[in-house]
Protein backbone atom coordinates (compact mmCIF):
# COMPACT_ATOMS: atom_id res chain seq x y z
CA UNK A 1 0.00 0.00 0.00
CA UNK A 2 2.61 2.20 1.30
CA UNK A 3 4.46 1.84 -2.08
CA UNK A 4 1.30 2.37 -4.42
CA UNK A 5 1.18 5.87 -2.32
CA UNK A 6 5.00 6.37 -3.17
CA UNK A 7 4.71 5.91 -6.84
CA UNK A 8 1.86 8.00 -7.24
CA UNK A 9 3.47 10.76 -5.82
CA UNK A 10 6.39 10.01 -7.50
CA UNK A 11 4.33 10.59 -11.14
CA UNK A 12 1.99 13.23 -9.98
CA UNK A 13 4.85 14.99 -8.40
CA UNK A 14 6.59 16.52 -11.36
CA UNK A 15 2.73 18.05 -12.63
CA UNK A 16 2.59 20.11 -9.79
CA UNK A 17 6.03 21.35 -9.88
CA UNK A 18 5.74 21.97 -13.95
CA UNK A 19 2.73 23.81 -13.01
CA UNK A 20 2.48 27.65 -14.40
CA UNK A 21 1.20 30.62 -14.15
CA UNK A 22 -2.23 30.92 -16.35
CA UNK A 23 -3.92 33.75 -17.75
CA UNK A 24 -1.20 36.14 -16.74
CA UNK A 25 -1.73 39.64 -17.40
CA UNK A 26 0.89 42.51 -18.40
CA UNK A 27 0.72 44.74 -15.49
CA UNK A 28 1.23 41.50 -13.08
CA UNK A 29 3.91 40.68 -15.48
CA UNK A 30 5.81 44.13 -14.44
CA UNK A 31 5.66 43.29 -10.95
CA UNK A 32 6.89 39.99 -10.93
CA UNK A 33 9.54 41.46 -13.11
CA UNK A 34 10.69 43.79 -10.72
CA UNK A 35 10.78 41.38 -8.05
CA UNK A 36 11.80 38.13 -9.72
CA UNK A 37 14.14 38.88 -12.53
CA UNK A 38 17.71 37.82 -11.79
CA UNK A 39 19.68 40.17 -13.50
CA UNK A 40 17.81 43.17 -12.05
CA UNK A 41 18.34 41.35 -8.38
CA UNK A 42 22.53 41.47 -9.42
CA UNK A 43 22.18 44.71 -10.57
CA UNK A 44 20.91 45.63 -6.92
CA UNK A 45 23.09 44.04 -5.17
CA UNK A 46 25.97 45.98 -7.27
CA UNK A 47 24.25 49.18 -6.00
CA UNK A 48 24.19 48.07 -2.10
CA UNK A 49 28.16 47.58 -2.56
CA UNK A 50 28.42 50.96 -3.95
CA UNK A 51 26.74 52.64 -1.30
CA UNK A 52 28.51 50.71 1.25
CA UNK A 53 31.79 51.99 -0.46
CA UNK A 54 30.70 55.62 -0.25
CA UNK A 55 29.88 55.13 3.33
CA UNK A 56 33.29 53.87 3.95
CA UNK A 57 35.02 56.32 2.15
CA UNK A 58 32.90 59.57 4.11
CA UNK A 59 34.54 57.72 6.92
CA UNK A 60 37.78 58.53 6.62
CA UNK A 61 36.93 62.09 7.61
CA UNK A 62 36.35 60.55 11.00
CA UNK A 63 40.08 59.46 11.64
CA UNK A 64 40.61 56.31 13.02
CA UNK A 65 40.99 55.05 16.87
CA UNK A 66 42.84 51.83 17.33
CA UNK A 67 43.88 50.20 20.69
CA UNK A 68 46.54 47.62 20.51
CA UNK A 69 47.62 45.41 23.95
CA UNK A 70 51.18 43.52 23.82
CA UNK A 71 52.49 41.14 26.44
CA UNK A 72 56.18 40.63 25.96
CA UNK A 73 59.07 38.92 28.26
CA UNK A 74 62.74 39.46 27.76
CA UNK A 75 66.00 39.51 29.68
CA UNK A 76 67.30 41.87 27.28
CA UNK A 77 69.53 44.89 29.24
CA UNK A 78 67.57 47.49 26.84
CA UNK A 79 64.23 45.53 26.56
CA UNK A 80 64.16 45.37 30.36
CA UNK A 81 65.19 48.63 31.03
CA UNK A 82 62.70 50.13 28.63
CA UNK A 83 59.62 47.97 30.26
CA UNK A 84 60.71 49.65 33.26
CA UNK A 85 60.80 53.44 31.89
CA UNK A 86 57.82 52.89 30.32
CA UNK A 87 56.09 51.11 33.84
CA UNK A 88 57.90 54.33 35.89
CA UNK A 89 59.50 51.61 37.63
CA UNK A 90 63.15 52.91 36.73
CA UNK A 91 65.44 53.94 39.85
CA UNK A 92 69.03 53.97 40.52
CA UNK A 93 69.64 50.70 41.50
CA UNK A 94 68.83 49.59 37.98
CA UNK A 95 72.55 51.54 37.13
CA UNK A 96 74.02 49.51 39.76
CA UNK A 97 74.02 52.18 42.55
CA UNK A 98 73.98 49.44 45.27
CA UNK A 99 76.74 47.70 43.72
CA UNK A 100 78.92 50.97 43.57
CA UNK A 101 78.56 51.46 46.83
CA UNK A 102 79.84 48.21 47.86
CA UNK A 103 83.02 48.70 46.23
CA UNK A 104 83.38 52.25 47.29
CA UNK A 105 83.05 50.54 51.24
CA UNK A 106 85.03 48.22 50.73
CA UNK A 107 87.85 50.88 48.81
CA UNK A 108 87.63 52.83 51.75
CA UNK A 109 88.52 49.85 54.05
CA UNK A 110 91.56 48.95 51.97
CA UNK A 111 90.03 46.63 49.73
CA UNK A 112 92.40 47.73 46.28
CA UNK A 113 90.46 45.04 44.28
CA UNK A 114 87.27 46.75 45.24
CA UNK A 115 88.35 50.23 44.27
CA UNK A 116 89.77 48.66 41.21
CA UNK A 117 86.35 47.32 40.61
CA UNK A 118 84.83 50.55 40.97
CA UNK A 119 85.79 52.10 37.92
CA UNK A 120 86.92 48.68 35.93
CA UNK A 121 83.90 46.35 36.03
CA UNK A 122 80.55 46.59 34.36
CA UNK A 123 77.45 46.75 36.72
CA UNK A 124 75.34 43.35 37.07
CA UNK A 125 72.21 44.65 37.63
CA UNK A 126 71.96 46.84 34.50
CA UNK A 127 74.00 44.55 31.84
CA UNK A 128 72.32 41.11 33.54
CA UNK A 129 68.89 41.87 34.56
CA UNK A 130 66.69 39.27 35.30
CA UNK A 131 63.82 38.89 32.56
CA UNK A 132 61.01 40.60 33.18
CA UNK A 133 57.54 40.54 31.73
CA UNK A 134 55.90 43.79 30.28
CA UNK A 135 52.22 44.51 29.15
CA UNK A 136 51.11 47.39 27.48
CA UNK A 137 48.34 48.99 26.98
CA UNK A 138 47.81 51.82 23.96
CA UNK A 139 45.38 53.64 22.38
CA UNK A 140 45.56 55.60 19.22
CA UNK A 141 44.06 58.33 17.54
CA UNK A 142 44.73 59.74 13.98
CA UNK A 143 42.31 62.58 12.38
CA UNK A 144 42.96 64.56 9.39
CA UNK A 145 42.23 67.77 9.84
CA UNK A 146 42.90 69.54 6.06
CA UNK A 147 43.91 67.53 2.76
CA UNK A 148 43.56 70.29 0.60
CA UNK A 149 39.73 69.08 -0.50
CA UNK A 150 40.59 65.64 -1.39
CA UNK A 151 38.64 63.28 0.93
CA UNK A 152 35.58 65.29 0.15
CA UNK A 153 35.86 64.89 -3.46
CA UNK A 154 36.42 61.02 -2.54
CA UNK A 155 33.27 60.51 -0.60
CA UNK A 156 30.96 62.61 -3.57
CA UNK A 157 33.13 60.37 -6.23
CA UNK A 158 31.87 57.74 -4.34
CA UNK A 159 28.87 58.79 -3.91
CA UNK A 160 28.42 59.69 -7.62
CA UNK A 161 29.27 56.24 -8.30
CA UNK A 162 26.61 54.90 -6.23
CA UNK A 163 24.45 57.00 -8.55
CA UNK A 164 25.80 55.37 -11.29
CA UNK A 165 25.20 52.21 -10.41
CA UNK A 166 21.16 53.12 -9.67
CA UNK A 167 21.16 54.46 -13.29
CA UNK A 168 22.44 51.46 -14.92
CA UNK A 169 20.23 49.17 -12.34
CA UNK A 170 17.42 51.43 -14.22
CA UNK A 171 19.07 51.11 -17.77
CA UNK A 172 18.76 47.34 -17.23
CA UNK A 173 15.14 47.20 -15.99
CA UNK A 174 14.10 48.98 -18.93
CA UNK A 175 15.46 46.60 -21.13
CA UNK A 176 13.35 44.03 -19.32
CA UNK A 177 10.85 45.95 -19.35
CA UNK A 178 11.24 46.25 -23.21
CA UNK A 179 12.21 42.50 -23.32
CA UNK A 180 8.86 41.48 -21.52
CA UNK A 181 6.40 43.11 -23.38
CA UNK A 182 7.98 42.36 -26.73
CA UNK A 183 7.37 38.60 -25.11
CA UNK A 184 3.54 39.54 -24.21
CA UNK A 185 2.95 41.23 -28.15
CA UNK A 186 4.82 38.74 -29.54
CA UNK A 187 2.81 36.15 -27.66
CA UNK A 188 -0.37 37.84 -28.77
CA UNK A 189 0.95 38.81 -32.27
CA UNK A 190 1.33 34.91 -33.39
CA UNK A 191 -1.49 33.66 -31.52
CA UNK A 192 -3.33 36.24 -34.64
CA UNK A 193 -1.24 34.91 -37.01
CA UNK A 194 -2.40 31.16 -35.56
CA UNK A 195 -5.54 31.87 -36.35
CA UNK A 196 -5.71 33.40 -39.80
CA UNK A 197 -3.52 30.21 -40.60
CA UNK A 198 -5.79 28.14 -39.19
CA UNK A 199 -8.71 29.93 -41.45
CA UNK A 200 -6.33 29.26 -44.50
CA UNK A 201 -5.61 25.64 -43.44
CA UNK A 202 -9.49 25.37 -43.33
CA UNK A 203 -10.24 27.03 -47.01
CA UNK A 204 -7.65 24.96 -48.37
CA UNK A 205 -9.25 21.68 -46.95
CA UNK A 206 -12.43 22.35 -48.11
CA UNK A 207 -10.30 23.62 -51.96
CA UNK A 208 -9.73 19.71 -51.30
CA UNK A 209 -12.67 18.63 -51.09
CA UNK A 210 -13.92 20.66 -53.88
CA UNK A 211 -11.16 19.28 -56.12
CA UNK A 212 -11.76 15.18 -54.73
CA UNK A 213 -15.43 15.79 -55.68
CA UNK A 214 -14.61 17.41 -59.19
CA UNK A 215 -12.23 14.26 -59.52
CA UNK A 216 -14.79 12.14 -58.88
CA UNK A 217 -17.09 13.93 -61.45
CA UNK A 218 -14.24 13.87 -64.03
CA UNK A 219 -13.29 17.36 -64.05
CA UNK A 220 -10.42 17.51 -62.01
CA UNK A 221 -7.30 15.53 -62.21
CA UNK A 222 -5.22 13.67 -59.97
CA UNK A 223 -2.14 16.20 -60.27
CA UNK A 224 -4.90 18.87 -59.27
CA UNK A 225 -5.07 16.90 -55.58
CA UNK A 226 -1.70 16.64 -55.08
CA UNK A 227 -0.66 20.28 -55.85
CA UNK A 228 -3.56 21.07 -52.98
CA UNK A 229 -2.59 18.55 -50.65
CA UNK A 230 1.30 19.87 -51.47
CA UNK A 231 0.28 23.46 -50.63
CA UNK A 232 -1.60 22.38 -47.24
CA UNK A 233 1.17 20.66 -46.04
CA UNK A 234 3.11 24.29 -46.56
CA UNK A 235 0.63 25.85 -44.59
CA UNK A 236 0.54 22.76 -41.85
CA UNK A 237 4.81 23.35 -41.81
CA UNK A 238 3.91 27.07 -41.13
CA UNK A 239 1.30 26.77 -38.67
CA UNK A 240 3.56 24.67 -37.10
CA UNK A 241 6.54 26.60 -36.91
CA UNK A 242 4.18 29.44 -35.58
CA UNK A 243 3.15 27.35 -32.66
CA UNK A 244 7.01 26.37 -31.75
CA UNK A 245 7.69 30.37 -32.04
CA UNK A 246 4.84 30.75 -29.53
CA UNK A 247 6.02 28.05 -27.24
CA UNK A 248 9.84 29.81 -27.40
CA UNK A 249 8.32 33.37 -26.68
CA UNK A 250 6.69 31.58 -23.45
CA UNK A 251 9.52 30.07 -22.21
CA UNK A 252 11.58 32.98 -22.62
CA UNK A 253 9.00 35.06 -20.92
CA UNK A 254 9.52 32.72 -17.89
CA UNK A 255 13.01 33.05 -17.76
CA UNK A 256 12.53 37.25 -17.89
CA UNK A 257 10.00 36.46 -14.87
CA UNK A 258 12.07 33.60 -13.21
CA UNK A 259 8.22 31.86 -13.15
CA UNK A 260 7.08 29.21 -15.10
CA UNK A 261 4.15 30.70 -17.43
CA UNK A 262 1.87 28.81 -19.25
CA UNK A 263 -0.71 31.50 -21.08
CA UNK A 264 -1.33 34.77 -20.72
CA UNK A 265 -4.24 37.30 -21.19
CA UNK A 266 -3.19 38.80 -24.80
CA UNK A 267 -2.68 42.07 -24.80
CA UNK A 268 -3.74 44.35 -28.89
CA UNK A 269 -1.73 42.99 -31.11
CA UNK A 270 -0.12 46.75 -32.36
CA UNK A 271 1.69 48.76 -29.48
CA UNK A 272 0.73 52.27 -28.87
CA UNK A 273 3.03 54.95 -29.84
CA UNK A 274 4.22 56.91 -27.12
CA UNK A 275 3.96 60.81 -26.56
CA UNK A 276 7.35 62.92 -27.57
CA UNK A 277 9.12 65.43 -25.91
CA UNK A 278 12.18 66.84 -26.32
CA UNK A 279 12.82 68.46 -22.77
CA UNK A 280 11.17 65.12 -21.24
CA UNK A 281 13.90 63.11 -23.51
CA UNK A 282 16.76 65.24 -22.01
CA UNK A 283 15.68 65.08 -18.45
CA UNK A 284 14.99 61.28 -18.92
CA UNK A 285 17.06 59.25 -20.95
CA UNK A 286 19.41 57.41 -18.68
CA UNK A 287 22.39 57.57 -21.31
CA UNK A 288 22.09 61.52 -20.65
CA UNK A 289 21.98 61.48 -17.34
CA UNK A 290 24.93 59.25 -17.06
CA UNK A 291 26.60 61.55 -19.35
CA UNK A 292 25.73 64.50 -16.82
CA UNK A 293 26.97 62.19 -14.06
CA UNK A 294 29.93 61.59 -15.35
CA UNK A 295 30.96 65.45 -16.20
CA UNK A 296 30.50 65.78 -12.27
CA UNK A 297 32.57 63.06 -11.61
CA UNK A 298 35.11 64.19 -14.35
CA UNK A 299 35.27 67.18 -12.53
CA UNK A 300 35.65 65.93 -8.62
CA UNK A 301 38.67 64.32 -10.39
CA UNK A 302 40.06 67.93 -11.10
CA UNK A 303 39.56 68.74 -7.63
CA UNK A 304 41.46 65.98 -6.55
CA UNK A 305 44.42 66.25 -9.19
CA UNK A 306 44.48 70.46 -7.55
CA UNK A 307 44.83 69.23 -4.05
CA UNK A 308 48.16 67.51 -4.91
CA UNK A 309 49.68 71.41 -4.16
CA UNK A 310 47.92 72.06 -1.37
CA UNK A 311 49.41 71.14 2.50
CA UNK A 312 47.66 67.95 3.78
CA UNK A 313 47.45 68.56 8.14
CA UNK A 314 46.85 65.92 10.28
CA UNK A 315 46.55 65.38 14.12
CA UNK A 316 47.22 62.74 16.15
CA UNK A 317 46.84 61.33 20.26
CA UNK A 318 48.33 58.19 21.64
CA UNK A 319 46.83 57.33 25.77
CA UNK A 320 48.26 54.14 27.43
CA UNK A 321 49.48 52.33 30.02
CA UNK A 322 52.51 49.45 30.86
CA UNK A 323 53.62 47.64 34.07
CA UNK A 324 54.71 43.84 34.62
CA UNK A 325 50.96 43.04 35.93
CA UNK A 326 48.29 43.24 33.31
CA UNK A 327 46.18 46.22 33.55
CA UNK A 328 48.42 47.45 37.14
CA UNK A 329 48.12 50.12 38.44
CA UNK A 330 46.72 51.54 35.25
CA UNK A 331 45.81 55.31 36.23
CA UNK A 332 48.96 55.87 38.20
CA UNK A 333 51.49 54.73 35.27
CA UNK A 334 49.32 55.66 32.08
CA UNK A 335 50.87 58.41 29.84
CA UNK A 336 50.19 60.57 26.78
CA UNK A 337 51.45 61.63 23.50
CA UNK A 338 49.29 64.14 21.24
CA UNK A 339 51.10 66.57 18.23
CA UNK A 340 49.96 68.05 14.74
CA UNK A 341 51.94 67.30 11.59
CA UNK A 342 51.81 69.78 8.13
CA UNK A 343 53.08 67.65 4.79
CA UNK A 344 53.56 69.94 1.83
CA UNK A 345 55.20 68.60 -1.33
CA UNK A 346 57.37 71.12 -2.84
CA UNK A 347 58.72 68.87 -5.81
CA UNK A 348 57.85 66.03 -7.62
CA UNK A 349 59.26 66.25 -11.29
CA UNK A 350 56.32 67.71 -12.45
CA UNK A 351 54.17 64.88 -12.02
CA UNK A 352 51.34 66.52 -10.55
CA UNK A 353 51.26 69.24 -12.98
CA UNK A 354 50.48 66.85 -16.19
CA UNK A 355 48.00 64.98 -14.05
CA UNK A 356 46.33 68.27 -13.72
CA UNK A 357 46.46 68.93 -17.43
CA UNK A 358 45.47 65.59 -18.47
CA UNK A 359 42.42 65.93 -15.63
CA UNK A 360 41.42 69.29 -17.58
CA UNK A 361 41.30 67.76 -20.88
CA UNK A 362 39.49 64.71 -20.02
CA UNK A 363 36.73 67.01 -18.36
CA UNK A 364 36.96 68.99 -21.89
CA UNK A 365 36.31 65.75 -23.68
CA UNK A 366 33.69 64.44 -21.38
CA UNK A 367 31.66 67.79 -21.73
CA UNK A 368 31.45 67.13 -25.75
CA UNK A 369 30.57 63.51 -24.59
CA UNK A 370 27.71 64.81 -23.08
CA UNK A 371 26.85 66.83 -26.01
CA UNK A 372 27.26 63.84 -28.21
CA UNK A 373 24.88 62.02 -26.07
CA UNK A 374 22.37 64.49 -26.09
CA UNK A 375 22.33 65.38 -30.23
CA UNK A 376 22.36 61.22 -30.71
CA UNK A 377 19.85 60.05 -28.78
CA UNK A 378 17.52 63.02 -30.11
CA UNK A 379 18.81 61.68 -33.70
CA UNK A 380 18.06 57.95 -32.57
CA UNK A 381 14.24 58.91 -31.40
CA UNK A 382 13.63 61.07 -34.39
CA UNK A 383 14.81 57.99 -36.83
CA UNK A 384 12.52 55.25 -34.57
CA UNK A 385 9.76 58.05 -35.13
CA UNK A 386 10.19 57.70 -38.82
CA UNK A 387 10.52 54.25 -38.93
CA UNK A 388 7.64 53.68 -36.93
CA UNK A 389 5.42 55.93 -38.77
CA UNK A 390 6.49 54.25 -42.17
CA UNK A 391 5.64 50.84 -40.14
CA UNK A 392 2.10 51.78 -39.47
CA UNK A 393 1.90 52.89 -43.40
CA UNK A 394 2.86 49.46 -43.97
CA UNK A 395 0.60 47.88 -41.36
CA UNK A 396 -2.38 49.64 -43.53
CA UNK A 397 -1.46 48.66 -46.85
CA UNK A 398 -0.69 44.91 -45.86
CA UNK A 399 -4.62 45.07 -43.93
CA UNK A 400 -5.93 46.18 -47.18
CA UNK A 401 -4.06 43.78 -49.36
CA UNK A 402 -4.73 40.72 -46.94
CA UNK A 403 -8.39 41.46 -47.18
CA UNK A 404 -8.13 42.16 -50.95
CA UNK A 405 -6.29 38.53 -51.02
CA UNK A 406 -8.93 36.78 -48.87
CA UNK A 407 -11.70 37.92 -51.36
CA UNK A 408 -9.39 37.09 -54.77
CA UNK A 409 -8.90 33.56 -53.45
CA UNK A 410 -12.43 33.12 -52.94
CA UNK A 411 -13.61 34.42 -55.94
CA UNK A 412 -11.08 32.03 -57.78
CA UNK A 413 -12.22 29.43 -55.87
CA UNK A 414 -15.35 29.94 -57.31
CA UNK A 415 -14.37 30.09 -60.56
CA UNK A 416 -12.53 27.06 -59.81
CA UNK A 417 -15.89 25.29 -59.45
CA UNK A 418 -17.55 26.58 -62.58
CA UNK A 419 -14.24 25.71 -64.61
CA UNK A 420 -13.25 28.89 -65.41
CA UNK A 421 -9.40 28.62 -63.65
CA UNK A 422 -7.08 26.04 -62.85
CA UNK A 423 -6.13 24.86 -59.83
CA UNK A 424 -2.52 26.54 -60.19
CA UNK A 425 -4.44 30.05 -60.41
CA UNK A 426 -6.11 29.47 -57.04
CA UNK A 427 -2.88 27.90 -55.87
CA UNK A 428 -1.39 31.10 -56.73
CA UNK A 429 -3.93 33.42 -55.56
CA UNK A 430 -3.81 31.23 -52.09
CA UNK A 431 -0.21 31.78 -52.23
CA UNK A 432 -0.35 35.49 -51.98
CA UNK A 433 -2.41 35.72 -49.55
CA UNK A 434 -0.13 33.47 -46.93
CA UNK A 435 2.70 35.76 -48.36
CA UNK A 436 0.79 39.03 -47.40
CA UNK A 437 -0.23 37.57 -43.96
CA UNK A 438 3.44 36.99 -43.70
CA UNK A 439 4.32 40.12 -44.57
CA UNK A 440 1.71 42.00 -42.27
CA UNK A 441 3.28 39.79 -39.22
CA UNK A 442 6.93 41.08 -40.10
CA UNK A 443 5.58 44.64 -39.77
CA UNK A 444 4.35 44.29 -37.25
CA UNK A 445 6.64 42.69 -35.29
CA UNK A 446 9.25 45.31 -36.14
CA UNK A 447 7.14 47.95 -35.47
CA UNK A 448 6.44 47.03 -31.89
CA UNK A 449 10.28 46.23 -31.50
CA UNK A 450 10.29 49.73 -32.56
CA UNK A 451 7.98 51.01 -30.23
CA UNK A 452 9.61 49.14 -27.02
CA UNK A 453 12.79 50.81 -28.26
CA UNK A 454 11.71 54.00 -28.09
CA UNK A 455 10.28 53.93 -24.27
CA UNK A 456 13.14 52.27 -23.37
CA UNK A 457 15.25 55.28 -24.78
CA UNK A 458 12.57 57.73 -23.05
CA UNK A 459 12.66 56.20 -20.09
CA UNK A 460 8.63 56.75 -19.19
CA UNK A 461 9.53 55.97 -15.57
CA UNK A 462 11.27 59.55 -15.51
CA UNK A 463 14.59 59.96 -13.32
CA UNK A 464 15.83 57.03 -11.23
Amino acid sequence: MYMKNFIFLFVIAPLFLSAGIKHLSLQNAMKMLDKNNLELKISRFTEQMKAYEAKAAKGHNYGKLDVSISAMRSNDAGNVFGFKLQSREANFGDFGAQEFLNNFQLAQGGNAQAGADLFTKPPSDLNYPDARNHYQTKFSYMLPLYTGGKLSEYGHITSAMYRMSQYDTQKLLNEKVFQTKKAFYDISLVSHYISNLSKIIKNIKKLESIVRAMQKEGYAQNIDLLEVQARKAEADSMYNQAKLNKDLAYQFLSFLLNTKVDSIKQVHDMAPMPHIDKDAVESNNIDIQKALLGLQITQMALNVEKANFLPTVGAFAEYGSADNTFWNEFRDKDSYTFGVQLKWNIFNGGIDAANLERAKVNYMMVENQVDLAKSGIALKVKKLQTEILSANADVRSFKKQYKFAEKVYENYRARYKEGLVSISDVLIKQSKELEILLKLLTVKNKRNTKIFELNSILNTGGNV
